[in-house]
Parts: structure tokens; C-alpha cells; sequence
């Protein structure tokens, strides 16, 4: 009971998909699939968070 509406969006959804046109950002596409990114600030650690966990990193042995 209750799978009819499920399976109308679904249906809705797909059809949607196949009949309608969109436009493809393919420079976004290929930023994500060669993984640059237009915020870099995400990679770069907080020395704050650096400085919390430093008791837990090993020195380094020359």
C-alpha cells in the first residue's frame, strides 16, 4: 500500500531525465574528475588544530 506514489515519481523523474535536455558544465566536470577545486582553503590545515594534536605526533628521527 502507498508504493503507487513512489513509483509516479519515480516514473515522473525518469522520464524527466530522458526527454529533457540539460546543460552540462563540463569544466566543472573536469575539475571534479581531476580533483582541483576552486576552494583550496579546504586542504590547508589550522595550525591551531596542528598545535592541539602535536603531543600525539612522533619526532622525527634523523
Amino acid at each position: 500500500m502507498g508504493r503507487g506514489r513512489a513509483k509516479a515519481k519515480q516514473t515522473k523523474v525518469a522520464r524527466d531525465l530522458k526527454y529533457q535536455t540539460h546543460e552540462t558544465d563540463f569544466g566543472a566536470l573536469a575539475n571534479e574528475l581531476h580533483g582541483s577545486s576552486h576552494n583550496s582553503d579546504k586542504d590547508q590545515v589550522d595550525p591551531n588544530e596542528i598545535d592541539k594534536w602535536s603531543d600525539y605526533i612522533e619526532p622525527r628521527r634523523d
